[in-house]
């Protein structure tokens, strides 16, 4: 998993209420196990008419925001099934962090191991960065010192909170496969010590 430390990034307005992930990934795309390649079916009925072109005022369709690496967006963003296709989407498509006031449970837990990082922020701060996002300037996100940078006026920070074990994680790239790597020798050893203790199992 790519490790995330700080990002600076168009983000792509999106102020949405309860963005779930049908709209995110629909349901003929999730036959798939690959990860990879779903970025041209983010937000696919949204972005694309019957036959196939794309419709012209969605936001990811437009200059500067189809290079979006950041989608500040609704309330409740990613409800509805938890399919975890919604991130691998996003993620192939660039999206690497969204900025919201809140999300649906396991949307928010799947985007951490998938190396996006969710950030919750009140109305009034969402909605300044939704204004920073629609005047198409770039936002800054620090992960390391918790805080959002607005390059607008004095640069104001937007500081936030995230699960310190998480943001271990992201910062260090690690996901679950990462993580059960992190400890090999001592599952090496204990492997080696099964061996030698009952070597019948291993023949």
């Amino acid at each position: 998993m790519q490790p995330f430390t700080s990002l600076t990034a168009i983000a792509a307005p999106m102020p949405q209420v309860n963005i779930d992930t049908d709209a995110i990934i629909p349901k003929q795309f999730l036959r798939t196990i690959e990860r990879s390649g779903l970025g041209k079916a983010a937000f696919f009925a949204w972005r694309y008419n019957d036959d196939g072109s794309e419709k012209s005022d969605f936001v990811l369709n437009r200059e500067p925001y189809r290079g979006a690496n950041i989608i500040v967006a609704g309330e409740n963003f990613g409800c509805g099934s938890s399919r975890e296709h919604a991130p691998w989407a996003l993620l192939d498509f660039g999206i690497r962090a969204v900025i919201a006031p809140s999300f649906a449970d396991i949307f928010h837990s799947n985007c951490f191991k998938n190396g996006i990082l969710p950030i919750a922020l009140p109305q009034a701060e969402v909605d300044k960065l939704m204004d920073d996002a629609a005047a198409g300037r770039q936002i800054t996100i620090d992960l390391a010192r918790q805080k959002v940078v607005r390059h607008v006026g004095n640069n104001e920070e937007i500081s936030f909170d995230v699960d310190p074990f998480r943001k271990h994680c992201l910062l260090e790239g690690l996901d679950d496969i990462g993580l059960t790597m992190a400890h090999a020798p001592a599952i090496d050893a204990y492997e080696a010590g099964r061996k030698a203790e009952t070597p019948w199992l291993f023949r």
